[in-house]
């Protein structure tokens, strides 16, 4: 009887273990998407807000003549200020992958911020080339199926980590090719860019989940659970932006 009673004990305490792990896991998972839903909100935001300063309604496209556009509009979309924007935002995501281990969660979430807002008034030129209700019907789209996705990466058993390296290498594939693309213009290889483009952020999206979560330890303290929230919600923020960009370029209706 006694033999059962330590048995019985053991075993309890082994769940009990195991439910303040799953706990915590879940904790970390929900911060993890927190962050980059509200980076995602403040990006699709300040892309409006920016698009609405630069002329809104006013602005007319026909061919590569933009007209209506305000002072500010034309700095956005025209002026140096778009490469000062661009070398920013790359500069902030080399900053928080490399600095990480260095900087306080409360300190790196708010570069991240700053940098989904950066990129929000980036995107702004999305307004200028495709109609207000295809971006509407694309977001709805790319949230929908970023959510498959990721649920599907968080609860399989199945190691996709031979997926993930594949999918890097055709990453850097998809990159040559839209260099190449800028000079050709050719609206075939446009349009292959566009599904593969597709194709890649979607497998990433499942694999960086399933990375994300394997990243989680029970044994981290606050401040490198912290940390690892930010940079996974740093990755899966990308995988959607690029997610809709690329499925706004598929499905998308022009101006």
């Amino acid at each position: 009887m006694s033999d059962f009673d330590r048995n019985l004990a053991a075993r309890s305490g082994y769940r009990t273990d195991q439910v303040a792990i799953d706990a915590g896991l879940r904790a970390y998972m929900l911060r993890v998407y927190n962050y980059m839903a509200s980076g995602v909100a403040l990006t699709g935001a300040l892309a409006w807000l920016t698009y609405q300063a630069a002329g809104g309604d006013a602005i007319q496209v026909a061919g590569s003549q933009i007209t209506g556009l305000t002072s500010f509009g034309q700095a956005i979309f025209s002026g140096t200020l778009t490469v000062v924007l661009l070398v920013a935002t790359l500069g902030l995501v080399f900053f928080l992958s490399f600095r990480i281990n260095r900087l306080q969660p409360s300190t790196a979430l708010g570069l991240f911020m700053v940098y989904a807002g950066l990129l929000g008034v980036m995107l702004s030129s999305v307004f200028l080339e495709f109609t207000g209700a295809s971006i509407t019907q694309t977001f709805f789209v790319s949230a929908a199926s970023f959510g498959a996705l990721s649920l599907y990466g968080y609860s399989t058993q199945r190691d996709l980590s031979p997926i993930g390296s594949f999918l890097v290498m055709g990453l850097f594939g998809l990159i040559i090719a839209m260099l190449v693309q800028m000079f050709l213009q050719s609206a075939g290889l446009s349009f292959a860019i566009s599904v593969i483009g597709v194709l890649i952020f979607a497998g990433l999206t499942a694999w960086d989940t399933q990375r994300i979560k394997e990243m989680y330890s029970a044994q981290d303290d606050g401040t490198v659970v912290g940390r690892k929230a930010v940079m996974g919600a740093l990755s899966l923020y990308l995988d959607f932006i690029n997610l809709f960009m690329f499925l706004l370029r598929f499905m998308g209706s022009r101006r």
